[in-house]
């Protein structure tokens, strides 16, 4: 069973709580809210999803390249996609 379905629940949750965030961060530009409130909402989204791509990211290392992780070339692929997401997220 895949990581992201064990904890799926979970997941979701964390990401209608960034979805709701999202929402307020549009009422509140259209609104014309002062923009440091603005960036305070930004900046609480961007941690929500910090926090949801550590989440994944953990779960995913220890499932598929921790010690139980048993093909050498499948181990390799893996690591080559958490590397190439990673390249990606930190850009």
């Amino acid at each position: 069973m895949a990581h992201t379905v064990k904890s799926k629940k979970q997941l979701l949750t964390r990401v209608r709580r960034i979805k709701g965030q999202a929402e307020a961060l549009e009422r509140a530009l259209e609104a014309e809210t002062d923009c440091s409130a603005i960036l305070q909402q930004i900046a609480g989204i961007r941690g929500a999803v910090n926090g949801l791509m550590a989440e994944v990211l953990e779960d995913h290392l220890r499932e598929h390249l921790g010690p139980d992780a048993v093909d050498p070339r499948q181990r390799a692929e893996d690591m080559e996609q958490v590397v190439s997401v990673l390249k990606s997220y930190l850009k």
